[in-house]
């Protein structure tokens, strides 16, 4: 889905260890070269690849991917697609889940423990499988370590917002030009609506809900939301709703 001139949110729909879901990466571009936010889960790249060719780029015009932040459904796909671009792709994400990126770390949240509990509903050999995919997860090298407010000069001004809670090293992304928002998992969409961050995901829930007050500085037109996809009405009027919502 086109979102403003040269952002586009795409559409993945996956099937995972929890049943179906609809991710939303987002792709910055013009005719040249292009930035992809986060990747999907392992296995997933050639949706994300057949969604870029969609929007008309190739994995080869690939400049660098941002992961905003350590969850195996955003850096699942890193590798795979960097492979699919023939070439290396830098990879940006912030110093305080970057250990976790790398595989220095265990993953806060989808350590196999933690998913065997959240998916014990399952069968045992599809829960064999399924926790496959957290005994293993990707190592992938982080190149640029991104910091709060730090501005790429890509395409028109894309400014790093720092909002841990989610993960300790959680960002969101601000395109100046577009005045778009990449709120990544900071929150989510329902039907066009905002909401905080899922609780149960979110460790540190009263740092994720003081990290969205951050929001209210930007001028924002458009939220894509990584688990829900696109905001657009009374933008600031619903996030400090939730801001409020929580004293």
């Amino acid at each position: 889905m086109k979102i403003a001139n040269g952002v586009e949110m795409l559409e993945i729909h996956v099937t995972s260890p929890r049943g179906p879901m609809v991710l939303n990466p987002t792709l910055i571009y013009d005719e040249n070269s292009a930035i992809l936010v986060d990747a999907g889960m392992p296995g997933q790249s050639q949706l994300i690849v057949d969604a870029m060719d969609k929007a008309g780029i190739a994995p080869s015009q690939l400049k660098a991917i941002i992961v905003t932040h350590q969850d195996l459904d955003h850096t699942g796909g890193v590798l795979e697609i960097i492979h699919a671009a023939g070439k290396p792709v830098p990879v940006y994400a912030h110093e305080l889940d970057q250990p976790y990126i790398e595989g220095k770390l265990p993953l806060v949240k989808s350590n196999p423990e933690r998913m065997a509990k959240l998916l014990s509903h399952l069968p045992e050999e599809e829960l064999d499988k399924a926790l496959e995919i957290f005994r293993n997860q990707p190592k992938i090298p982080v190149d640029q370590l991104l910091e709060d407010g730090q501005v790429l000069p890509d395409f028109g001004g894309i400014q790093v917002v720092f909002t841990p809670g989610h993960t300790p090293g959680h960002i969101s992304l601000y395109l100046q030009e577009s005045k778009t928002l990449i709120a990544a998992d900071a929150m989510v969409s329902s039907e066009g609506h905002l909401r905080e961050p899922v609780e149960q995901n979110t460790p540190d829930m009263e740092t994720a809900i003081r990290s969205l007050s951050k929001f209210l500085e930007l001028d924002i037109e458009n939220v894509i939301c990584y688990h829900g996809g696109l905001s657009h009405e009374n933008i600031r009027e619903q996030i400090l709703h939730l801001t409020q919502e929580s004293k």
